[in-house]
Parts: C-alpha cells; structure tokens; sequence
C-alpha cells in the first residue's frame, strides 16, 4: 500500500531532487540489485554514499542510468559494449581530445596521401 503525497504535493521528486535507489528503480522499473551491480561495472556510475552506505543518485546519475538502461535494453548492446561507449564519451569530453584527434586525422591524410 502506498503513502498518499501530503497536501500540494504531486509525490513527484524536481528532476534536479537526489533520489534513492528505491526511488530509481521505481522510476526506471529496474531492480535494486541490478543498480547496485551497474555501479560495479560503469565507473562513471558513482552516486553520492551516506550513513548505512544510502545511495542517493544526483540528476547525473539518473541521466546516466536512463542512457545504460536504453544502450543495454532497447539497443542491444552488451555491458563490455557500454562500458566502450561510456569510455569512449569520456575520452571526447577530455580537454583538448577533439585537437588531438583532429592532428591524427590529419597525419593519416598525409600519409594516405604520400602512396
């Protein structure tokens, strides 16, 4: 049986609100345990910890288990295939990773260019 939300309130949570695992996977229909093994495999999964180790996942967070959820469940793709994805994300939002690549592009055209 659930709680009613008290008077003006809607029970929804602001999208910027923390939420709790139960929260999240009430919101997303994904079980508890496979959250607490999702933050096992993707680093980038790191909700905030509290007394009694609480996990209380920011806006991020959610953002971030939505985009899991949809790569691994509606696209098809494999944990290794995410972890790549989020790797990859990663690598393209390092200061000065869209330069470098640019200066091997460019190596590559040169080279190709040179047969």
């Amino acid at each position: 049986m659930s709680i009613p939300p008290a008077p003006g309130k809607t029970g929804l949570k602001a999208d910027a609100a923390f939420r709790t695992i139960g929260e999240l996977s009430r919101e997303t229909g994904l079980p508890q345990h496979v959250l607490r093994y999702w933050e096992t495999r993707f680093p980038q999964l790191r909700p905030l910890q509290r007394a009694g180790n609480r996990r209380y996942y920011r806006a991020e967070d959610v953002a971030l288990v939505r985009r899991i959820d949809h790569l691994l469940n509606r696209e098809g793709y494999t944990v290794r295939g995410v972890q790549q994805v989020l790797g990859g994300e990663a690598v393209m939002a390092a200061p000065g990773a869209l330069e470098s690549l640019r200066a091997i592009r460019d190596l590559l055209a040169a080279a190709l260019a040179e047969d």
